[in-house]
Parts: C-alpha cells; sequence; structure tokens
C-alpha cells in the first residue's frame, strides 16, 4: 500500500509539473557587443510545482522560442555549482518543445568509439553536446541562459519547465512548416534564398555556363606542382626537402593535398524520422526519393537527390559526379579527402584518400581493439585481404586512414576502469594480470599504450602485405597535444603521416612544432571549418559572423597552416552543408559545406579556396608570407568564461 501510494504521489506530480506553464516575460535578449551574454531565472517563478531535488526524473522538458540557430548553453545551479550543456535547435523562430535526458548532466557520456559519437546526442527538434561538468542535480534553484558571441543579437523565449520520468519526446509547436519545397529552412529569411524553380534554374544556368573557363594552378596531372620536379615512383609518396616536406605525386611533382571531405552529390538534404516530424516540412520529395530504414522502420526522404533531379533528369547521378570534377578543377582541389562517395573518387580523376575498415576498434572501449582477442589478427587479416588488393596499384589512391577521434585519448584510465567493470573478454583478463600489484593510473595509461601499440603494429604488418605502395596516412586524432611522448613515439614508428583534426582559427604553430621535433614526421590536417547561422543550420565548430567571413576564415586558416614546414595536407570539412535536420548519426546540422542544399556553391567560401590555392605551393615554400587577415567574431564551441552580460 506504500509503494502503491507513493507511486500515486510521483505521478500526481508529474502531471501538475507537465500542466503548469509559465507567464510571458522570461526573456534574454543576447548582447552582441559582449563576449558571453545570458541570464538567470528562478525557476520558481517559471514553474513553483517542481522539486529541488531531481532524483526521480530522467528528463527536464523545456518549451521554448529562439530567433537563430546559433548554439545556446541551458544550465542549472545546483547544490554542487553550475552544470550546463550545448543546445542546437532545428526550428529558430517558432516555439518548440525539447526533452534533454538528465544523464547528460548528471554522469560522464558513454563510451563510444570516437569523440562526435560521444559527445552529440541526437533529438527531434535540436541536438546537445555535452558539457565538461557533471554532478546530481540537487537543488536545483534557478536556469541559465548564455550564448557566446551572439550574432545579430537574438532573443530567448522560455514559457515551460517540466519533469519527466519516461522520455516525452520533443514536439514542433510551430504553425509555419519548418522546411520548404527545396530542402531550405521556412523560418529564417536571407539574399540569396531560392523562392521558385525557375530562379533555382536560372542559378544553374549561370554555373553551367562558366563552370569550364580555366584557371591555371600549374597542376599536373596528379594535382602536383609543376614548379618542381624530383624522382617519381608511380605511386604518392613524401620527402623532406630543403628543410620542408612534401608530397610527391606519383610523376615526381611536389605535392601538397588540397581537399575536402565527404565529397558526394545530393548531401546536405535528408530527412530523417519523418514519421516523428510530420508537421515540419512544407512538401516533401516525391516517393522514389524516399526510403524507409528497415531496422527501426523510419521514413527519410532526399532534398538534395531530389533537387539534383530537378537540375540533370533522370541520369543526374552520373552527370552530378561529373560536375564534382569540374568543380574541383575550378576550385584549385587536387583531393577527394575522406568519407567521400565511391561514385566519385572512382572515376579516378582525382587523387584521393580512403579510410581502412574492420580493424576491430570497438564502441565499447572508446576506439580501441581488443587485440588479445585470439581471433584478431585472422580477422584483421582476412578484413584488409578482402579489398586492399584491389586499389594495390591505383595510382590516384593517397593512402588510408587507420581512423578517426578515438575517445579514449587522455582518458585512458576510465577507458581501464571501464574494462574492468564489463564483461568478461580478453583485454580485461589481459588488464587485470596487467594491474597485479600496481593498480596506479599511470600503469593503467601504459597498458593503454601498449594495447594501442601492438593494435597499430598489426595493422601497419597487414597493410604492408595486401597493399605495399600507398601511404599510412594514421588516425586523425582529435587534439595533437594530448600525445604525450610514448604516443608520438608509437604513432611516429606506425605511421607515414601523423594526422589530426583541428578546429580552430589557426593551427597551432606551437603544436605543429613540438610534432615535428617528437616524430620528424609529416601532417595532414583531417578535417576543420568555419560557418555561420544565416541559414537555419548550426554555425559549425568555428563560428564566423557571415558568408564573406566564411572565406576569410578559410583563407586565413589554410595558409598559416601551410606555411608550416612540415603541414602537407589539408581537408577541410565538408562537401556539402550537414542536413538542416540533423545527420542521423548524431544530430549536427552544421552549414560548413561548399555547396547548398539546393546544390548552388557558396559565392565567398569558393572564391577564397580558388585564391588559396593560386599561392599554397609559394607559401609552403617560403617564397611569400601567408595570408594574415583575421575574421571577424570568429569563436570555437570549447567552454566559454563564467560571464552572464545582458
Amino acid at each position: 500500500m506504500k509503494k502503491l501510494m507513493i507511486c500515486i504521489s510521483v505521478l500526481t506530480l508529474l502531471l501538475v509539473t507537465q500542466c503548469t506553464s509559465a507567464p510571458e516575460g522570461f526573456k534574454v535578449r543576447f548582447n552582441s557587443n559582449h563576449e558571453v551574454s545570458g541570464r538567470k531565472f528562478a525557476i520558481k517563478d517559471i514553474n513553483p510545482e517542481l522539486p529541488r531535488n531531481w532524483d526521480e526524473y530522467n528528463f527536464v522538458v523545456i518549451e521554448f522560442r529562439i530567433t537563430t540557430a546559433q548554439r545556446f548553453h541551458i544550465g542549472f545551479t545546483t547544490d554542487y555549482g553550475y552544470n550546463e550543456l550545448r543546445v542546437m535547435s532545428y526550428v529558430p523562430n517558432a516555439w518548440n518543445k525539447l526533452a534533454i535526458p538528465l544523464k547528460f548532466y548528471r554522469r560522464l557520456p558513454d563510451a563510444r568509439i570516437d569523440l562526435a559519437a560521444t559527445f552529440n546526442q541526437p533529438r527531434y527538434t535540436g541536438w546537445i553536446n555535452l558539457g565538461g561538468k557533471r554532478g546530481e542535480l540537487h537543488g536545483v534553484d534557478s536556469i541559465g541562459i548564455r550564448m557566446r558571441v551572439p550574432i545579430g543579437n537574438p532573443e530567448f523565449e522560455i514559457r515551460s519547465i517540466t519533469l519527466a520520468v519516461d522520455d516525452p519526446g520533443d514536439e514542433y509547436l510551430g504553425e509555419i512548416p519548418a522546411v520548404d519545397e527545396f530542402g531550405q529552412h521556412n523560418l529564417v529569411d536571407y539574399a540569396e534564398k531560392i523562392t521558385s524553380i525557375e530562379q533555382l534554374q536560372a542559378a544553374w544556368k549561370a554555373e553551367d555556363d562558366e563552370i569550364d573557363d580555366i584557371v591555371d594552378y600549374n597542376y599536373s596531372r596528379y594535382g602536383g606542382y609543376l614548379q618542381k620536379q624530383v624522382k617519381g615512383t608511380g605511386f604518392f609518396r613524401t620527402e623532406k626537402i630543403d628543410g620542408r616536406w612534401w608530397f610527391i605525386d606519383p610523376d615526381g611533382y611536389l605535392f601538397l593535398s588540397h581537399g575536402v571531405d565527404c565529397v558526394s552529390p545530393g548531401g546536405g538534404g535528408n530527412a530523417n524520422n519523418l514519421d516523428t516530424r510530420a508537421n515540419m516540412f512544407k512538401e516533401l520529395p516525391p516517393q522514389e526519393f524516399r526510403q524507409t530504414n528497415n531496422r527501426r522502420g523510419r521514413e527519410s526522404a532526399s532534398f538534395g537527390s531530389w533537387n539534383l533531379y530537378r537540375r540533370y533528369g533522370e541520369d543526374y547521378r552520373q552527370k552530378a559526379n561529373e560536375m564534382v570534377i569540374k568543380r574541383m578543377d575550378k576550385w584549385g582541389l587536387n583531393t577527394i579527402a575522406n568519407w567521400s562517395s565511391a561514385a566519385v573518387y572512382g572515376q579516378n580523376k582525382k587523387a584521393y584518400t580512403l579510410q581502412l575498415r574492420g580493424l576491430g576498434m570497438d564502441g565499447n572501449l572508446m576506439g580501441l581493439a581488443d587485440v588479445y582477442a585470439p581471433d584478431f589478427v585472422a580477422k584483421m587479416d582476412s578484413s584488409l585481404g578482402s579489398y586492399l588488393p584491389a586499389n594495390k596499384d591505383n595510382p590516384w589512391v593517397i593512402g588510408y586512414f587507420v581512423g578517426n577521434e578515438p575517445s579514449w585519448l587522455g582518458q585512458e584510465a576510465r577507458l581501464c576502469d571501464l574494462i574492468l567493470e564489463g564483461e568478461n573478454r580478453p583485454i580485461k583478463a589481459e588488464l587485470e594480470k596487467f594491474l597485479q600489484g600496481n593498480d596506479t593510473p599511470a600503469r593503467k595509461e601504459e597498458f593503454i599504450h601498449k594495447t594501442f601499440d601492438i593494435f597499430l603494429q598489426t595493422v601497419k604488418k597487414t597493410m604492408k602485405r595486401y597493399d605495399p605502395n600507398h601511404l599510412n596516412l594514421g588516425i586523425r586524432f582529435g587534439n595533437l597535444n594530448e600525445l604525450d611522448e610514448s604516443l608520438m613515439g608509437i604513432c611516429s614508428n606506425a605511421f607515414d603521416i601523423l594526422s589530426f583534426n583541428c578546429y580552430a582559427l589557426t593551427p597551432s604553430k606551437e603544436m605543429m612544432d613540438r610534432a615535428l621535433r617528437l616524430t620528424d614526421t609529416p601532417m595532414i590536417i583531417g578535417e576543420y571549418h568555419f560557418g555561420t547561422v544565416d541559414r537555419g543550420m548550426a554555425q559549425s565548430l568555428w563560428q564566423v559572423e557571415n558568408q564573406e567571413q566564411r572565406g576569410v576564415a578559410y583563407r586565413y586558416y589554410t595558409e598559416q597552416g601551410y606555411s608550416h614546414p612540415g603541414l602537407i595536407g589539408t581537408a577541410y570539412f565538408q562537401w556539402c552543408d550537414q542536413d538542416l535536420m540533423g545527420r542521423g548519426s548524431d544530430g549536427e546540422n552544421y552549414n560548413c559545406g561548399l555547396i547548398d542544399v539546393t546544390d548552388r556553391p557558396y559565392k565567398y567560401q569558393v572564391e577564397a579556396m580558388m585564391e588559396t590555392a593560386k599561392r599554397l605551393y609559394s607559401v609552403h615554400a617560403g617564397e611569400i608570407e601567408p595570408y594574415d587577415q583575421v575574421p571577424e567574431k570568429a569563436r570555437g564551441h570549447g567552454g566559454i568564461p563564467d560571464l552572464w552580460n545582458e
């Protein structure tokens, strides 16, 4: 009887909290003149029925409206201090309901294979990027809303806060569909927005009329520089010349890999989970541009492919792939970088990089592999042996990446704890044996590094067996500074290239100096980008003020990077904008592309690429100074100062 009364009490409280709405007036007007702008509200003023201890609940449900797609922070003041997360809304300028799992505030993220999967959490009306602080939600008395370097003095308004035990789902509460018939944001206006098919056809024709105009970058057939030729081997290799590292293309010309990730036409327009977003689309593409995920039974549609069909007709796939190459020729891009379409790189008209697969990397091991499993070597041999020989003699392949942003880096002790707490498996038995009599953080780190070394040497040996002609491009680490001397040594013994992703205003000279000193190995930046909020998408990991400043930021970052003697490749992330309503894996919806959903290039971005492409050889050779104009209001996505200026 006592348990029944407790359950009735909890249910009553839940119903009360879900039916109580706040009066008007809980608004934040973010001030674009401040580094950080925000405001706190007493929760009792918004919903006086909420308890201060949230132990019995799993979700906080917020109804809000924000006038921008720019990320903002939602936090709560508790007995343990202030605890916040980053939130991106898919539906600026409309009311929506977002349910945030409280576990994101309480504990560290679950183990996942890479950083994006670890920290990005998709919802249906927005997505969440986890913050750094965790703690129990006791004594909750206020909610805080903050934004870093707001663009255009946006506003935020909250009208309801409730709690729930079970996931109530998200809900778009607006009356106007959030996505128009072209896949653009229907709640956001901008100068270049398409309003009719005739306008779009005119834009496509204008590009068709000028795309074949020749721009001379003095490239060889593989994209190397005709300025200097050394010994060619028929495949890409690296060489240090006069104290500076270079790729050497198959014909012996010096080469810098000026590339883009995720090169695939028709991207940026996928609309996922249509069954949960029925009121968000003005007009969906025809049925032939929709598909159902059989595993989950969820329907999706592709505005990107539908727009390509509108442009090219029945053979849109082939014509779109051909246009990719024409665009790359025009813009001075000589590399199709990671995660790109096989139909594009398979034309063998541009150098390209590939990703190794089937290596045994495990999400439960934060991207590490159980190298102690009896069948580990045999499985890797079978996997690499099944597909590497197909490209063994292909001169267009630069090389293979091993992995991307493993989440265990800097978390070695935590990973060991997860292994020890987890299921019985060979790596657990090996770790227990390794720690006997010396269970310390340093010893745990040593075990992870030892395991990593075994993994990399196995990859190196197996790759050389099946493809001795192409480069091992390494792992695109999320933070090169987290590689201590031990890891640097392990990497230099396993990789031909030291790769890292670097979302910053510009790659750190000091970081690259250190890496070059410790490894004497050339470097590639596998990902970087800049975006803004005018299209109704999140502003990317590094934001700038507007589309013109995206081009400024690109030139500044890229040329400053290539002025370093060790940097020989960059891959901008990515070819098309991300999906407006969030990519399926983790919800990201960044304005980071060279191409928008309507298959139109971003003018300032591609013009900047062209200007930089003309200069890269001379910048890297030390003949001219790199571009030095700093973009306006460029800021990263990380932690923000403890400021509350309104």
